[in-house]
């Protein structure tokens, strides 16, 4: 009987060959075991210390899952039901038991397949179990309806952020910067579940506040927080969090945020150079707008107000802003004489007039306006920064640069990978999905920066999915030697070949220095 309106069936291999159709998969395991990622797993989780999925197992099940596109943990089993990818993975010796008990599970594995009974990657059952361990009951009884909290992380989430900032520095050992640049930024995670609480926006969601390493396009630490929470509460707790996971070899930290980061608290411990290894930090941060600024900028004189213009490649593109210093000193700015110095930039952009029918009074707009005495109205923003040496326009540009790779990277965290399809009911259970989604994407910047040509590195990762991971393959043993066979001619096995070669060479390498851009 026909299957279907073309001419071909689909029938089952009883063979039992190891066909995978991830065979670029694996390159992500060499660059796994190359960084000390698997290592640190192993250091700093004690979730799992003994049985077949210990924590460097059940981890990297997951970094797998969200790199092949899984989204959520019944995927698993769509990543264990690859033959050739379950040969590789416990064959290859990437078990995650430690290095003296390797050889001995490899063997157990062996028979186990054999006996149709071996399974590469733990089933769902149990990696819901795993998660639970990240939850903590104590701290769920501490919460007060009504009011922003922030469970304290148990030590296995504090273990999983450890494991981030390893990965980190081997992207600084990689590529040594001086200087790091932070964008502290919250997105929006929308979610279904009775336990996720209303945010900002009037639906359901939990809200993580991120910091993005500019120069290494990495996410240098997250929290993992409910939607309730407001992107700026206690956001300098976790810049110092950040701030101490930073590896060696950075001398200079600069940062960037939106308004949430118009903290006083945060600002001066900034601008007072607090930070017992950094000192002072510069900053632009995205102001408040409130009525003394709207004064100010009201009366600044016409000729202090400059255009704003854009450079595309060797075109001056003169946009509608206008920008201007203001003088506008706050009550906290001027706490004292002998405090560090501030400036405030305003910008103003032309409103167009209003429409037909509709009244001002029925427009909500996100945004603070002024109207000049001439009756031209105007959308106004204001930015505060330490930096006294840097022209307006050029640091204005310098704080916008932070809405543009960091907001991608959330986009990728939640469609991409599997952020933004949450697990559980349970808050620490989430909170170490989405670490673990963290580890994921770090792995990949560190892969792109080590094993890719140049030309991947600005490539999405559904189109590194698509053309590296996603290729069919055949897994044998050959000459007593693991091979993964793939088409004749294909376009990704000189890829494939030279990114295993470039992983081994950065592994022996020897470890640069660090020096400025």
């Amino acid at each position: 009987m026909p299957q279907g309106v073309l001419g071909f069936q689909y029938e089952e291999d009883a063979g039992g060959s190891s066909l995978t159709g991830l065979a670029g998969l694996p390159i992500v395991l060499d660059m796994a075991v190359a960084s000390g990622l698997a290592d640190a797993i192993q250091s700093n989780l004690k979730v799992r210390r003994r049985g077949d999925w210990q924590d460097p197992a059940t981890v990297m099940a997951l970094v797998l899952m969200n790199l092949a596109g899984g989204d959520c943990v019944s995927d698993l089993s769509t990543l264990g039901a690859d033959a050739g990818l379950a040969r590789l993975i416990t064959e290859a010796g990437i078990c995650g038991v430690p290095r003296a008990e390797r050889r001995q599970h490899k063997l157990a594995i062996r028979r186990k397949l054999k006996g149709g009974k071996a399974k590469a990657v733990p089933s769902p059952s149990s990696v819901f179990r795993y998660l639970r361990a990240f939850h903590d009951e104590g701290q769920e009884a501490l919460r007060q309806p009504g009011k922003a909290f922030i469970p304290t992380p148990n030590e296995h989430l504090l273990g999983l952020y450890r494991v981030n900032a390893s990965l980190v520095a081997q992207l600084q050992r990689t590529n040594p910067s001086a200087i790091a640049t932070l964008d502290q930024d919250a997105t929006l995670v929308e979610c279904h579940k009775q336990a996720a609480l209303f945010s900002y926006k009037k639906f359901r969601a939990y809200q993580p506040l991120n910091v993005w390493w500019a120069e290494h396009q990495a996410v240098l630490h997250s929290e993992f927080r409910d939607g309730n929470v407001p992107a700026g509460y206690q956001g300098l707790r976790v810049l110092i969090d950040a701030l101490d996971q930073l590896p060696r070899g950075v001398e200079q930290v600069r940062y960037r945020s939106d308004s949430a980061g118009y903290e006083v608290e945060l600002i001066r411990y900034l601008a007072e150079g607090r930070h017992p290894r950094f000192g002072r930090i510069e900053f632009a941060i995205s102001a408040d707008v409130t009525a003394e600024f709207r004064k100010a900028a009201l009366e600044t004189p016409d000729k202090d107000w400059h255009r704003l213009v854009r450079t595309d490649g060797d075109q001056q593109i003169k946009t509608e802003q206008e920008f201007a210093e203001v003088c506008y000193v706050p009550q906290w700015a001027g706490y004292s004489k002998n405090g560090p110095p501030y400036r405030f930039l305003a910008l103003r952009e032309p409103m167009q007039g209003d429409l037909p029918g509709i009244e001002p009074a029925q427009r909500e707009l996100p945004f603070q306006t002024i109207t000049t005495d001439e009756g031209q109205r105007y959308k106004l923003f204001a930015v505060v920064t330490n930096r006294t040496d840097v022209p307006g326009d050029e640091l204005i540009w310098w704080h916008r640069e932070r809405c543009g790779r960091s907001e991608h990277a959330h986009d990728i965290m939640k469609n991409d990978l599997a952020g933004g399809q949450l697990p559980s009911d349970l808050f620490g259970a989430n909170a170490a999905w989405w670490a673990i989604m963290l580890l994921a994407f770090n792995l990949l910047a560190l892969l792109k920066r080590v094993a890719l040509p140049q030309q991947w590195a600005t490539k999405r990762l559904k189109a590194i999915r698509f053309s590296v991971f996603a290729i069919p393959g055949r897994v044998l043993t050959h000459a007593r030697r693991l091979v993964v066979r793939l088409a004749n001619s294909h376009p990704a096995l000189e890829l494939l070949i030279e990114a295993r070669r470039a992983i081994l060479n950065w592994a022996r390498g020897p470890t640069p220095t660090a020096s400025s851009p």
